[in-house]
């Protein structure tokens, strides 16, 4: 028992920096797929090619309900301080969406396509999986979050195909990009 005490408080400091990390890169993509798609926004928080949606399904599947948590904090203050709107209540229903939808599609996939809890018999094949299950649902209950508000033009097929495609788009191009990295990085070593 005295070592769970001792390591208490460097458990604490782990989790405070991996809270600041993925909050800080969450809401730090946000602005970057902001700037670097700009011509591509269909409407208020729907763009063609999403690729906080890439990090959101990455973070689930790193950190799991920590993970949640993180990207339901950013979500939350992109919304509220950021560009959707002062509505306290849109903004909680807006994070809790962004945090806990991945986390549905997680549990989904694993209990559904046999995925290991490390993810290592992670395939292209069941990564697709995954990334069209956590589209669906989150493109969904964005839409079903914000049509249950009275947001205008919300809950409508475009609004819902064009997001599920920015969001498809986002997660191929933003776990490419990592999985490249991560290659890039083993032969450095």
């Amino acid at each position: 028992m005295p070592m769970v005490v001792s390591n208490f408080p460097s458990l604490i400091r782990t989790a405070l920096l991996g809270f600041v990390i993925s909050a800080i890169s969450y809401t730090a993509l946000f602005y970057i797929n902001s700037w670097l798609t700009s011509e591509l926004i269909f409407g208020a928080g729907i763009n063609w090619i999403y690729l906080r949606a890439g990090l959101r399904l990455f973070i689930t599947l790193i950190f799991g309900l920590p993970g949640a948590f993180r990207i339901t904090f950013a979500s939350f203050h992109i919304g509220y301080f950021g560009t959707l709107t002062n509505d306290l209540t849109i903004c909680i229903g807006f994070g809790l969406v962004s945090g806990f939808a991945p986390c549905l599609a997680k549990v989904f996939v694993f209990s559904n396509i046999l995925l290991e809890s490390d993810l290592s018999n992670l395939s292209f094949q069941k990564l697709l999986i995954c990334i069209l299950i956590y589209a669906l649902l989150g493109t969904g209950l964005y839409q079903l979050w914000y049509a249950s508000q009275g947001l205008e033009n919300t809950g409508n097929f475009n609004r819902f195909l064009v997001m599920l495609i920015g969001d498809v788009l986002g997660l191929l191009l933003l776990i490419s990009l990592i999985k490249s990295s991560l290659d890039s990085l083993k032969q450095l070593n």
